[in-house]
C-alpha cells in the first residue's frame, strides 16, 4: 500500500530519503528495448542533468542515484529549514530558473511580481 509523501516526509526535521520511480506497462526509461528495437540510451544523460539542475534549485542534496532501463533510485537529503535562510531575491531567482520567461523584459516583470508577493515568497503561490 502506498503512503502519501506528506505522511512520510517530516516538514520540520532534516532527513535522508531513498526514492524510486518506475515506468509501467513495459515502457523503457533508457537503454535498448529489445522488444521494439528502439534505443532510449540518450535519456539517461537527460535524467542525470535534470536531477542535478533541480537539486540546485530546491533545498535538496543528492547523495546518490542510479538510472536503470525502467526505473531510477535516488538518495536525497532534505532540509526543510534551509529555504528560511534564502533572501527574497534568491527565492525569486530560483523560481525564475525553474519557470523561465521568453524575454528579459518579461523576466524582470515577473521577478518584481514575485518579490511583491508574500504568498509566493512563503511557498503559497496564488
Amino acid at each position: 500500500m502506498t503512503i502519501p509523501r506528506k505522511a512520510l516526509v517530516d516538514s520540520q526535521s532534516p532527513g535522508f530519503y531513498h526514492c524510486t520511480n518506475r515506468c509501467v506497462r513495459r515502457a523503457f526509461l533508457c537503454g535498448f528495448d529489445k522488444d521494439t528495437g528502439h534505443d532510449y540510451s540518450h535519456r539517461k544523460s537527460w535524467i542525470e542533468k535534470r536531477i542535478i539542475e533541480l537539486s540546485n534549485l530546491f533545498a535538496v542534496d543528492v547523495y546518490a542515484y542510479a538510472v536503470m532501463s525502467n526505473h531510477y533510485h535516488i538518495v536525497l537529503y532534505i532540509d526543510p529549514q534551509a529555504p528560511q535562510k534564502w533572501s527574497d531575491e534568491e527565492i525569486a531567482d530560483r523560481w525564475l530558473k525553474l519557470y523561465p520567461s521568453k524575454t528579459e523584459e518579461r523576466e524582470l516583470f515577473r521577478k518584481q511580481a514575485i518579490l511583491n508577493s508574500p504568498e509566493t515568497l512563503n511557498g503559497h503561490p496564488v
